[in-house]
Formats: structure tokens, sequence, C-alpha cells
């Protein structure tokens, strides 16, 4: 009987989630054609030109441009954008400008203008063409940072910097150094995830012998936000090589990677096989797609499942799914992060530290959507092979823990890389989720990871 009951309760729970659900992303679905347009009169009168989206007509993208979409068979999307000078090439994930919903699909009978659920190439995409033609200094700059984004001393602190490198915290040994570890966080966060948890409890050992390295990732915390970045896995990985590995001449490193963090740790192992020692990973994300489903579009509805509940889903969703009502949040929450933090303060009486709270503000919608689609997303399909090569080429020890209470990353995730790489240690930490897996179990964790770097050194 009570298992009868518990039942019915979670059949109706579901059902009521599912409705609801449905009700608030159609809803959400209609607010994001009409903040496209809102944006584009505000961006009109505030910069001298409207802002280019990727529900934008295609037939736009190709007034006045050069390039070229490459596709291969099983491959992603490429931008080729010749010049006289310089040719362009950028892997740009599908979902940026793919994201099927049933407003716009049944919209697209009617208004022929929006074109977000239409498989349109992505060199089609306005937007794309706009990044591309800036990198290569054929179009006019936005001003930095743009009216949307926050202006603060904290946030722009690279453009007083002359150098065009990653900020990098940098603690431990700093001479004769053998050991290395870099630390990668995840999607919208800071190195101080790591500065102000873990880099406080290890040991004095560890920091006599080792050279421990935080960074922001490109257009995250301190580090530089370029306008003109599409923020793809080579910009991230030539960024992360020309701050950390290059100037410090760093031979063999251990990587320590959390979410987001754990696929620019793969695949930087796989591109330097010979320099890592040891690979940590946090809440992995891996979702390996079914036969006959796109691996990006089957990634970005595991990822974010347009549910409301959990509310950590429903986040994810809205971040996702679209790109102007995601613009909003970061106009209300990233532009005013300083009013956040300062009530706080105010209302916790500044008892507690609110480095999580700077590091989720500290970053621009630009950098946050395309580091969500083009890297999260547009790897989906090379997740499999960093595994395969990890475990087949690379024999550095690999160790993986994940929260058991995890409702954004779920446990079969790192399940699913253990079973590409078996030699994985997958560790399930009980009553913890995605951010308490290290925020709460700090002092467990450092003793965790100084034991996994000791073994990797003696073996």
């Amino acid at each position: 009987m009570g298992n009868t009951t518990r039942s019915v309760f979670r059949f109706a729970g579901k059902l009521t989630n599912d409705l609801l659900s449905f009700l608030v992303f159609c809803m959400l679905d209609v607010l994001d054609i009409v903040l496209c347009y809102v944006y584009k009169i505000v961006d009109f009168f505030v910069e001298d030109e409207w802002k280019p989206c990727y529900c934008s007509s295609p037939k736009e993208a190709f007034i006045n441009t050069g390039n070229i979409l490459v596709k291969e068979k099983g491959e992603a999307e490429k931008i080729v954008c010749v010049t006289s000078n310089k040719l362009q090439l950028e892997e740009i994930s599908d979902t940026l400008y793919s994201r099927p919903s049933l407003v716009v699909e049944v919209s697209k009978t009617t208004v022929k203008r929006r074109n977000v659920v239409v498989s349109k190439p992505v060199g089609q995409s306005p937007f794309v063409v706009e990044m591309l033609q800036e990198k290569i200094g054929g179009h006019r700059s936005h001003p930095i940072p743009r009216w949307s984004d926050c202006d603060c001393d904290t946030c722009n602190s690279w453009l007083n910097s002359c150098k065009d490198t990653l900020f990098v915290h940098t603690e431990g040994r700093k001479d004769n150094v053998n050991e290395n570890v870099l630390f990668i966080h995840g999607f919208i966060s800071s190195s101080a995830f790591w500065t102000e948890t873990l880099f406080p409890n290890f040991s004095r050992s560890i920091k006599s012998k080792y050279r421990l390295f935080a960074i922001d990732l490109l257009g995250f915390g301190k580090s530089p936000k370029p306008h003109e970045s599409l923020y793809t896995m080579k910009e991230h990985l030539d960024m992360i090589e020309r701050s950390v590995l290059e100037p410090n001449k760093v031979e063999s490193f251990h990587i320590v990677a959390h979410s987001l963090g754990c696929i620019l740790a793969l695949a930087l192992a796989v591109k330097h096989p010979k320099s890592v020692k040891s690979i940590t990973l946090l809440a992995p994300p891996y979702f390996p797609a079914p036969k006959g489903e796109e691996p990006t579009q089957y990634m970005m509805r595991k990822v974010a499942p347009r549910q409301v509940w959990p509310l950590i889903a429903f986040g994810a969703s809205m971040a996702c799914w679209y790109e102007h009502v995601s613009r909003t949040i970061c106009l209300l929450i990233c532009k005013h992060h300083r009013t956040w933090e300062f009530l706080t303060k105010l209302i916790t009486r500044n008892r507690i530290r609110t480095y999580l709270i700077e590091g989720f503000c500290c970053h621009t919608h630009n950098a946050a959507w395309h580091t969500l689609h083009n890297v999260i997303f547009g790897t989906a399909s090379k997740i499999e092979g960093y595994l395969d090569m990890v475990q087949n080429h690379l024999n550095c020890s690999v160790n993986v823990f994940h929260g058991q209470d995890d409702e954004l990353i779920p446990v079969e995730c790192s399940d699913n890389v253990k079973t590409k790489v078996p030699r994985a240690n997958v560790r399930v930490i009980e009553k913890k989720d995605h951010i308490t897996i290290v925020v709460g179990r700090q002092k467990a964790f450092a003793r965790e990871l100084e034991q996994i770097w000791k073994t990797a050194r003696n073996s």
C-alpha cells in the first residue's frame, strides 16, 4: 500500500512538473522573441547599431561578407573567413542557432522572421559573421564594456594590463619546480572556487614542493572578456597555454577540474599526453549520445531539460535555450553584482564570504553564452574520443569525484567516464551536490588531492 501511494504521488508530481514546465517555457519562448526586438532597439540607440543575434534572418549574413561554411561528415560545422591577410577557422556549435521550441515552430507558419528552430548553417548567422569580421579587423569594435555589461574595476581589470593573458593565481614553490598543478573552474565561476577553499588547506609540505596555478577562464573573473571572441575550445586552450604553460615553462603537471573545466582538462591532456601526471575530475558532464542522436542537441537537452524543477535545471535551461532572456539575467545580476554582494553582506551581517557570488557574477553574457554552447555542447561528439585517448595513450592516473545529490550533472556521468576509462577511480560523495563536492569539505578534499599527487609522483 505504501509503495503504491508513493508511486501515485511521484507520478502526480512529475505530471505537475511537466505541465507547469510546458506553460512556463512557452511563455519564455514568446518573451525571448520580444526581447530580441527590445535589445535591437536599445543597442541601436545606445551604440548606434544593433547587436546581431542567432535568431536573425540568414539573408542578412552574407551581405558584404566572404565567409564559407565547411562541414565534413561526422564533424562540427566550421566557418572559414578569407581575407587578403588572414584565414580564420573556428568550430561553432549548432546549438547556437538550432534550439527547437513549440512556440517558434508554430510561429514559422505565420511569421517567417524567426529562424531559431530552422537548421540553418552556422555560417549564415550574422552574429558569427560579425565576430569573425572583428577578429580580422574588418568591422568596427563595440565599446568595452558594453552598456549591458558591468563596468567595475574587478570585471575590467584586464583592460589596464598590457598582457593578453588570463588572470592566474599562483601559490607554492617558486624556483626549481618539478611538480605543477593546474586548477580549472567550472561554468560561471572563477579561480576563487579553488583559492578560497582548497589553497588555504594544503599542507606546508605540498606548498614547499608544488606550484599551484588557479586560472580565471577566458571571459570569466578577472580574465579578458573580448567582445569579438567566439569562446571556442581552441581559444580557451590557447589562452591556458599562453598564460600558464608557456610563460612558466611547465613541462609536466597535474590537472584538477570542475564541471565545464573537466572538458577543457581532457582536451588539454590529449593535447599534452606526455606532460600530464594525473587528472582529477569533479562532476564531469559526459552524456554519451544514443545512436542516431545529434550529440550537441542531446547534451543540451540533458544539461538543460526545460523543466522548472529542480531549480538548478530551470536556471540552466534559461541560460541555454534563450539568448535574450539570458542576456537580461546577466544585465540584472552581473551588471549589478556589487549591489547583490552588498545586500548579501548586509543581510548576513558580513558573516559569510561572497566569493561564490563574485565568481557567479563576474562574466559577460557574450562569454557565458558562447562558452556554454561552443565548449559544453559543441564538444559533445569529441568527449568520447578524449576519453579513449586517455585510456589508450596516457599513463596518468584518473580520479573522478561526484556529489550524490548533484541535480545538474547526475552521477551517471561519472559512471559513463568509468565505462570509457576502466582504470579511473570514481568516488561518489554522499549528501553532496554540484558545489558542495568542494565547498564545505575542502579540508578533506585537499588531503585527497595531496594523496593523489604523491601516488602519481611515486608511480
